[in-house]
């Protein structure tokens, strides 16, 4: 097992001196986040402040930093984050569904749809939405099947981009123009789910992803370094299951190196920072570092059969 320690650091420099209103910090582990936290630190800048941890109505820990007048006026509002994650690894297929929701479509029972009324809210009925809903395959088959498939072909529909932009595209926009961030990719494969009578939410968080201990060949599409960021996937409800992650900037389906922050029904309550201040104009720097702490020693491989005949050979 690796475990690795994340520095994540957020910087709002302003071009003259402001008050700040209340600030919101949405960058802490998740309850459910399956990947053992061993620790964790948040602070601010301004140093002189109050905070109050909660969870908001759909269970995620926020921070709540309050400033008070004896703070003044401020040119800087810092955020850092230091926390060490256990590397387990986590099989993103160990669930078992209901024998109800074992083949796709089906139905959730009544009471249960009431309460993912919140996640089966669609909201979008866009012309490129319900084109691209036309080429999704509905012959009943395996529910996994079907949304493995499903979440390879928004992978491969949508280009990656890093967009700095604040704010998520459109399922349309995203549609048009055949490119997307995480969080947009995210947000499409949220609306489709929902089109298809399946609840799904949002997820922020971060992303860890480990380079591989065995040499890897040049054409490995696997990560070349360690590598972390903020990141952004989806989360469908599944009877038997419960919520299971599903990628579709990779194609892939949660695992140990998803680290969720926030799950909502819709991408502005999962914003990582939110906040008021005085109007003014506003740099914005972030910056992440991953560092490996801890590594169990690898279990070496078995002798060779041509090695093991010639020690006995020796002996």
């Amino acid at each position: 097992m690796i475990t690795v320690a994340i520095k994540h650091k957020t910087t709002y420099q302003y071009d003259r001196s402001v008050v700040l209103g209340p600030q919101i910090v949405r960058l802490r582990p998740a309850p459910q986040c399956r990947t053992p936290i061993t620790s964790y630190s948040l602070d601010v800048t301004p140093k002189e402040n109050f905070v109050n941890w909660q969870q908001d109505v759909h269970g995620n820990y926020l921070a709540r930093f309050v400033f008070p007048k004896s703070t003044g006026p401020t040119k800087c509002f810092q955020v850092n984050v230091d926390f060490v994650a256990a590397m387990i690894e986590i099989n993103p297929f160990n669930f078992f569904l209901e024998e109800t929701a074992e083949q796709f479509p089906f139905e959730y029972e009544s009471a249960l749809k009431k309460d993912l009324r919140g996640y089966l809210e669609v909201t979008e009925h866009n012309q490129p939405l319900l084109s691209f809903l036309e080429t999704v395959e509905r012959t009943p088959r395996r529910t996994i099947d079907f949304l493995v498939d499903l979440n390879q072909r928004v992978e491969q529909r949508v280009d990656y981009e890093v967009r700095m932009e604040s704010g998520v595209q459109s399922a349309e926009e995203t549609l048009n123009l055949g490119k997307g961030s995480c969080r947009d990719s995210a947000w499409l494969l949220v609306q489709v789910l929902r089109h298809l009578g399946l609840a799904a939410r949002f997820v922020s968080g971060y992303l860890i992803q480990l380079k591989s201990d065995m040499e890897a060949s040049n054409d490995s599409t696997g990560p070349k370094e360690d590598f972390t960021d903020l990141h952004a996937w989806t989360e469908v409800f599944l009877p038997g299951a419960g919520w299971v992650g599903l990628d579709p900037t990779s194609g892939l389906l949660a695992g140990e190196g998803h680290i969720p922050l926030a799950c909502t029904p819709a991408p502005l309550a999962a914003a990582p920072i939110s906040g008021t201040v005085e109007n003014c104009k506003v740099e914005f720097e972030h910056h992440m570092s991953i560092e490996r702490v801890h590594k169990d020693p690898r279990i070496p491989k078995p002798h060779s059969a041509t090695w093991a005949t010639t020690e006995n050979t020796n002996r």
